[in-house]
């Protein structure tokens, strides 16, 4: 009796590992299912945020927005213009469904007519220029002009080096800029 228990021990021991890996292998497939429905719900998610953001009425040329998507929180940041945008940016996202906090780390720029007026010479530089004028036909335009005490930063997306490089030297030409930090990424 104590062999044939002893046999039987012996065999439930070795088909263990055996029995135990088809579990695993239908866990797999599951658990890959998973992270992809969240990858598409964290892409859902982020597309609604850059939409709410886009929707902004006093989002213009001279504020720039970003954001990142960590599960059901969104932290905001950039820079604007005037104080109400940053509010009224974390009240849009705030409203969005499957978003659960929302940390606002948005920069509100300090007011200056000399800063003011910088803007709108970059914007008039940038934007007459034949060859960038197309970026301007957009609602929002995809290069954004940021100006803090004398300091020009462009930020957005461009569609080659050229036009990168020529938004940076047109904004380097504008009369009582200090600097000119170009952040413009081109499209791939």
């Amino acid at each position: 009796m104590r062999k044939e228990l002893r046999a039987l021990f012996v065999a439930v021991l070795v088909a263990m590992p055996i029995l135990a890996s088809p579990n695993r292998a239908a866990a797999r497939p599951q658990e890959e299912k998973r992270q992809r429905s969240e990858a598409k719900y964290q892409e859902k998610l982020s597309k609604e945020v850059r939409h709410q953001l886009v929707l902004l009425p006093w989002y213009s040329v001279f504020d720039n927005l970003a954001y990142k998507v960590e599960g059901d929180k969104v932290t905001l940041y950039g820079q604007v213009v005037q104080p109400t945008l940053k509010s009224d940016a974390e009240a849009a996202v705030k409203s969005i469904e499957g978003v659960a906090s929302v940390v606002n780390n948005i920069e509100v720029l300090p007011v200056s007519p000399m800063d003011d007026q910088i803007r709108r010479a970059v914007y008039r530089t940038i934007y007459g220029e034949p060859a960038l004028s197309r970026y301007s036909i957009q609602a929002v335009p995809s290069i954004h002009i940021i100006v803090k005490n004398g300091n020009v930063t462009l930020e957005g997306v461009v569609d080659n080096e050229t036009d990168k490089n020529l938004a940076g030297l047109r904004a380097n030409g504008v009369p009582n800029v200090f600097s000119v930090k170009n952040n413009l990424v081109v499209a791939p």
